[in-house]
C-alpha cells in the first residue's frame, strides 16, 4: 500500500457514519448487505448511505456487486488488511512493542 492509498483509506474512516458503515460491512462478512438493510441497521437515511458508500468505494475499502435487482456492498479485506499492515509495518523497529496497556 502506498502512502496516498493510506491517507485516503484513513480519510474515508474518518468519519463517524463510514466507521459504523465500514464496521458493519466487516460484520456482516463475505456475505455483504444491501442498501437498504445497512441504512435499517445503523438508522441512516438512505441517501446518506449512499454518500458514505460511494466515499467508502473511492478509497477501495468497499466493493459493490449488482445481484439481480440488489446492489451488494462488502467490505474489501485485503484493502483493510494492506491499511492495517501499512500502519504496523516496522513496528517498534522489529523489537517487541511494550506492555498491552488497557485504557
Amino acid at each position: 500500500m502506498t502512502e496516498d492509498q493510506a491517507v485516503s483509506a484513513l480519510a474515508a474512516l474518518a468519519h463517524v457514519q463510514r466507521l459504523r458503515v465500514f464496521r458493519a460491512l466487516v460484520v456482516a462478512g463475505p456475505e455483504g448487505l444491501t442498501p437498504s438493510v445497512l441504512a435499517d441497521q445503523l438508522g441512516v437515511a438512505r441517501n446518506a448511505l449512499s454518500f458514505h458508500l460511494k466515499e467508502l468505494s473511492h478509497a477501495a475499502l468497499v466493493t459493490a456487486e449488482q445481484q439481480g435487482r440488489n446492489l451488494i456492498y462488502r467490505a474489501a479485506y485485503p484493502q483493510m488488511n494492506g491499511l492495517l499492515a501499512y500502519l504496523t509495518e516496522h513496528c517498534c523497529q522489529g523489537a517487541p512493542c511494550g506492555p498491552d496497556v488497557s485504557l
